[in-house]
């Protein structure tokens, strides 16, 4: 079957092992000084190792790869002990994955094993069933949004574009293009223009803009691509403007990868944004 599974770049992966307490369900080891997939059977294809590669070197792919055998998995995740069952049965629920999480709570159910309160998955007839936790980066929210044309100040409908170039996103931006001389640069992830509302006046204005998203993208073309911005342009300063997910830190070790690479100290501000829009 195909579906989504977790891809290691051997050239990038320095054989550091931080991946490995990440996958609780045992899919990775480190062998011959780089992490390697033991088996289909344990990538659940949820990605909770990919945000603790610091080399960038595990991405998601659709392949073709045996299905995740939940029941098999929990024969490695019992072994790590409590703290190892609590972390998957929470990996599990945070990502909706209630068909997973009865199984795994049935698996240990059956030995004996005790269960968190916290992650038992209701009953199907529960009248009162909980609502799952998602990943926080993909949690749905809502709050009171504001009417069309309410509070209109500087963010408001006649509010004018501090966009000062084109293209901007980071595949697209040619590493040589006029703009990027001696510039101010603005690293923003693609969620932040939607979520902050003084984006343009209080991080756009005076700066040349390059976007992508650290969780979906290719990061290695990036790393590529903002390596080659920093050699040839002389950057003054660079913002990294990302969300407050944990996978959008991904851009800023983009940014500080990419600056070692190419030689340069540059002066860098990180600004983490809300997922309510607040400037955090």
């Amino acid at each position: 079957m195909k579906r989504r599974i977790i891809r290691i770049d051997e050239a990038r992966c320095t054989g550091c092992g931080l991946c490995i307490p990440n996958c609780p369900e045992g899919a990775l080891q480190v062998v011959d000084g780089k992490a390697r997939m033991l088996s289909d059977l344990f990538c659940d294809g949820l990605g909770a190792c990919i945000g603790h590669c610091p080399e960038g070197a595990l991405s998601f792919e659709d392949r073709e790869a045996e299905p995740y055998d939940e029941r098999r998995a929990m024969e490695n995740i019992v072994r790590g002990g409590e703290k190892v069952i609590r972390a998957h049965l929470a990996h599990l629920r945070d990502h909706g994955e209630e068909g997973y999480l009865r199984e795994a709570v049935g698996y240990l159910e059956e030995r004996g094993i005790p269960v968190p309160s916290e992650e038992k998955p209701a009953r199907r007839d529960s009248a009162a069933a909980p609502k799952p936790r998602v990943c926080p980066g993909a949690q749905a929210s809502k709050w009171g949004m504001p009417r069309k044309g309410a509070g209109a100040g500087s963010a408001g409908p006649a509010a004018a574009s501090r966009l000062g170039q084109w293209p901007v996103q980071l595949h697209l931006v040619p590493a040589s293009a006029s703009f990027l001389k001696g510039a101010d640069l603005l690293v923003a992830a693609d969620c932040v223009p939607f979520a902050f509302a003084g984006f343009h006046d209080e991080l756009l204005a005076g700066r040349a803009l390059l976007a992508g998203c650290p969780k979906l993208d290719d990061t290695a073309a990036y790393l590529e691509k903002l390596t080659e911005i920093f050699r040839q342009n002389e950057i003054r300063s660079v913002t990294v403007a990302r969300m407050e997910v944990p996978c959008c830190a991904g851009i800023v070790r983009l940014v500080g990868e990419a600056m070692h690479a190419a030689g340069v100290e540059i002066p860098l501000q990180e600004v983490e944004i809300g997922i309510r829009g607040e400037r955090r």
